[in-house]
């Protein structure tokens, strides 16, 4: 994936941290074709998360931000506002192009062709890296020995996703619909990553963890958007057309005056 964020289940752990060469090649191009549907149906990161960074780890508005894996924007977006330089970290030319389009009245970001394993920033820059879901795919030593490379001796290293909620039947369902229509989520949704695996990256510093609710509202065309804006989801053929009829299926079951709630847990880590 373009280091750009793929959507997670609520209660599931994410996707295992990438290691091999070709596939992380690969990950990169993954939202190449889909960047008008992820600039429109991905959901934004609650202000509140600036809030909790403050507290947690003295964030203020001096300090320099490297989003790491920015894709179209959407994490920088609350240190940009928050009036943060955010240098934004991206390797795929599709999503990076959308952030520079996306984020061209913010004069404090600067787009960056690079990655989590080649940021091509300056040593010890940095004060505050941030990793959205794209954290997921890096190569867990490389990154944390680029990161260690560009972070200042007090810096600090963030990691939040929005992840998919399954506590209401019509995420429940709509879980089950890509379980069933969609043979590469079976095998992308169960690339787990564990606690475990987040406090290694951590060590030997400690971590700490923190949950916002977030939701977003659907009407049809919004929920097969956001759907639609996911890697593992068909662009065409008869699975697409399938999965599609199934989510107005869904949608029609659950729809309370042409909306849906599509909810998450935005999960947040600090070091």
């Amino acid at each position: 994936m373009g280091w750009a964020e793929e959507d997670f289940t609520a209660g599931r752990k994410g996707p295992h941290i990438c290691g091999n060469k070709t596939a992380m090649q690969q990950n990169t191009k993954r939202f190449s074709d889909r960047v008008e549907d992820y600039i429109k149906y991905r959901p934004a990161y609650p202000e509140k998360i600036i809030a909790i960074l403050n507290e947690a780890v003295g964030l203020d508005n001096q300090q320099v931000i490297a989003d790491i894996g920015s894709g179209t924007g959407i994490s920088s977006i609350p240190f940009l506002q928050n009036n943060n330089t955010v240098y934004g970290v991206e390797p795929n030319k599709e999503m990076r192009e959308a952030a520079e389009q996306l984020l061209t009245k913010y004069n404090n970001f600067i787009s960056i062709n690079g990655s989590a394993e080649k940021s091509n920033l300056p040593d010890r820059s940095i004060d505050l890296i941030f990793c959205g879901q794209a954290f997921h795919w890096f190569d867990k030593l490389k990154s944390k020995t680029e990161f260690n490379r560009i972070l200042k001796t007090e810096g600090h290293i963030v990691l939040a996703w929005n992840a998919r909620s399954t506590n209401s039947n019509f995420q429940l369902e709509y879980e089950n619909a890509l379980l069933e229509y969609i043979e590469e989520y079976k095998f992308v949704n169960h690339r787990n990553i564990r606690d475990e695996d987040i406090i290694d990256f951590f060590h030997p510093k400690k971590m700490q963890a923190f949950i916002l609710s977030n939701k977003q509202i659907f009407d049809l065309e919004g929920l097969k958007g956001r759907l639609k804006s996911s890697s593992y989801c068909p662009k065409v053929g008869l699975q697409h057309d399938k999965l599609m009829a199934q989510m107005e299926k869904i949608y029609n079951k659950y729809e309370i005056g042409d909306q849906i709630e599509f909810e998450y847990e935005t999960q947040i880590y600090c070091c």
